[in-house]
């Protein structure tokens, strides 16, 4: 099959390479343009790019589809001279607009990490480790007018470990996904897929924003788990101690530590032993194993208590 890729960030590079290793012709990338990263500002193509131009792939970097702009124009021009069959999309990140999805004969197909139409929207990933699923997955959809409300052509499930950060579970399932795609592709250049509507409640996962990932040490232990692994590595859960921002990594769930037998911590109260830092929640307290202040890399906890000399009141808010 003869198509033409849309994606941008890290997760689409593995659909890519995939695609590129199958049995279709990979004829040109849709990226978004160059960004500016760093102390210096200077400009730094996608990933996506910067894979495409490896393999001496043509890349398309308008910086919208809408019609009747220059750069809309200009791309719908070089999709009708590509003719792609299919236009397979993971994490693209610019809006595809109606006119645009009838143009490849089998449609716009999004690679989206959940199991549809659970976590329709920007963040599943981070929905699903936050709202506490034990199974999550992708599913690869056509594009149409809504929110991810496409007919499903392909599912695959991936289990949620206890552990998981959001860059674990994204990083499983950005390879799962890859071979979901390619698959799809596969089925779709046969006849062998049926799709089907997708059923069910639909639940949303909107944009992540730096302040949704605070966290609020008046939830139980287990959510403040939760929220921390689904905001890890980004934006990075963070809390306030004073005046000072302070990142948080990932809390391990102690339930009966002997460090704590008659120790009653309140809601962000913390408890400072030679070895240990714990931190009060609504219901039981959590251990911190890592944490970043401003002007410092992320470091132990236990690290970071020693430096504070004989200060051992301390409370995040």
């Amino acid at each position: 099959m003869r198509i033409v890729f849309a994606g941008t960030p890290e997760p689409a590079v593995v659909a890519l390479e995939k695609l590129i290793a199958s049995k279709h012709e990979v004829v040109a990338v849709i990226t978004r343009p160059d960004a500016r990263r760093g102390r210096g500002r200077t400009l730094h193509p996608s990933p996506v790019k910067e894979l495409a131009q490896k393999h001496g792939i043509e890349v398309l970097t308008p910086s919208t589809l809408k019609p009747g702009t220059e750069d809309g124009e200009a791309l719908r021009a070089r999709l009708r001279d590509l003719s792609p069959e299919a236009i397979p999309v993971v994490a693209y990140g610019n809006l595809i607009t109606p006119d645009l999805l009838d143009l490849p004969r089998y449609g716009w197909v999004n690679l989206h990490f959940s199991l549809l139409p659970a976590w329709r929207g920007a963040a599943p990933v981070q929905a699903a480790i936050a709202a506490g699923d034990e199974v999550t997955g992708a599913t690869t959809f056509r594009i149409d007018k809504g929110l991810d409300t496409g007919v499903i052509l392909g599912t695959l499930e991936e289990k949620i470990q206890a552990t998981d950060t959001a860059d674990d579970l994204l990083t499983r399932l950005a390879y799962a996904g890859g071979d979901l795609l390619v698959e799809t592709m596969d089925g779709l250049a046969a006849g062998t897929i049926t799709p089907h509507e997708q059923s069910g409640a639909p639940s949303y996962a909107h944009k992540i924003a730096v302040e949704d990932a605070r966290v609020n040490w008046q939830d139980s232990a287990e959510a403040i788990d939760r929220h921390i692994r689904a905001h890890t590595p980004a934006p990075g859960a963070w809390t306030m101690l004073g005046e000072e921002r302070v990142k948080l990594g990932p809390v391990s769930l102690i339930g009966v530590d002997p460090a704590l037998e008659g120790v009653a911590l309140a809601p962000g109260e913390a408890h400072i032993t030679k070895k240990s830092v714990y931190v009060g929640t609504a219901d039981a307290a959590v251990k911190l194993e890592r944490l970043q202040v401003p002007g410092k890399k992320m470091m132990n906890a236990a690290d970071w208590a020693r430096g504070l000399g004989g200060n051992k009141e301390v409370r995040f808010s």
